[in-house]
């Protein structure tokens, strides 16, 4: 195979703040894996939280170089279980090997990648628009730039509950709240129930990720079901998570890519969890890539081209929350 890595940096339209940090800017890296002239898109994003840096991601890939275009690819499962050793430490690097090796195994077989799987795209949730933190004006302001039928709000200040209320004075749209890790267990119960009573779905990881005492007392008496995020990255956070949380949210980035969290969605559904997938503010070309586990699930946060200023990619197209599929084998991504 022939590999290229290309890095962006793309404004978000908006300032985008959660409770422990503010961005303008998402840095970003596409890889590229060509094999008898057809070729495979992949992506993956950096992170302060897990202190992921885009040069961190290009120099891990490279390091491997030349063993990766020396190989054939076969099937993205065997490449991502070969790579895996060499990348284990840097999943965020083995998710755009791995997106990329899907795609361009998906147009070897002439299908789209939820095609190859057998799925039925008939009963696909539709994803949220997440609404970042800002002052209640100003929430407001961009839940009215983008009427949807379904919201994440973004929390974890001290005016929590009176954000929700001001949103929901403008919309009947369903509300799912993410905190981020920024509340306490008592926090968290207090506001369940008033949350619960003002249209919200779901709290996704209201704690720490390591507070699993505190997640168990929630996962017990909460009024609204409480969805892992910081404390589900890899398989092995699965089981854990069961008991602790109501469900869980998958990324690809921070798990390895599709092949890891296939699996993931397998066993979460196996414990009686419901399963979501997230996103990293990733362009149409990771968001295309997350489209085609939609038949998997039960709820998506994949608006990150929506949140963006400006994109690189075509490929999926997302319609008053409902998910459109290129026409076009693969993921259906395509550079610009």
């Amino acid at each position: 195979m022939q590999l290229q890595l290309l890095p962006f940096e793309l404004k978000f339209k908006h300032t985008f703040t959660i409770s422990r940090k503010s961005k303008d800017v998402q840095p970003l890296l596409v890889a590229r894996l060509e094999q008898d002239g057809r070729y495979g898109l992949g992506e993956t994003a950096d992170n302060a939280y897990y202190h992921i840096t885009v040069p961190m991601l290009m120099e891990a890939i490279n390091t491997h170089r030349p063993f990766i275009e020396g190989y054939t690819l076969h099937t993205p499962e065997a490449f991502w279980e070969t790579m895996h050793p060499l990348l284990k430490d840097m999943p965020f690097a083995l998710c755009a090997l791995d997106l990329a090796a899907h795609d361009l195994y998906a147009k070897m077989q002439g299908k789209k990648l939820y095609e190859v799987w057998g799925l039925d795209i008939s009963h696909n949730p539709m994803t949220d628009f997440t609404i970042g933190i800002d002052s209640i004006d100003n929430m407001v302001a961009k839940l009215k730039e983008m009427p949807w039928p379904i919201y994440k709000i973004k929390l974890g200040t001290a005016h929590d509950v009176e954000i929700i209320k001001a949103l929901r004075a403008h919309t009947d749209a369903v509300f799912r709240v993410d905190a981020n890790c920024a509340w306490t267990v008592e926090e968290t119960l207090h506001k369940a129930d008033t949350l619960a009573k003002l249209g919200v779905e779901f709290i996704e990881q209201p704690l720490p990720a390591a507070a699993w005492e505190g997640m168990r007392d929630l996962y017990e008496k909460s009024a609204l079901p409480i969805i892992a995020d910081e404390s589900c990255i890899e398989e092995g956070d699965v089981a854990r998570c069961a008991g602790h949380f109501h469900g869980i949210n998958i990324k690809l980035t921070k798990c390895g890519g599709i092949t890891p969290a296939r699996r993931m969605i397998f066993e979460a559904k196996r414990l009686g969890m419901k399963v979501m997938t997230g996103s990293m503010n990733e362009s149409t070309v990771g968001t295309s890539a997350i489209a085609h586990l939609l038949p998997y699930l039960d709820y998506t946060d994949m608006d990150g081209p929506l949140l963006l200023a400006q994109d690189i990619a075509t490929g999926i197209k997302i319609n008053d929350g409902k998910i459109i599929y290129a026409d076009r084998p693969g993921t259906g991504a395509e550079m610009y």
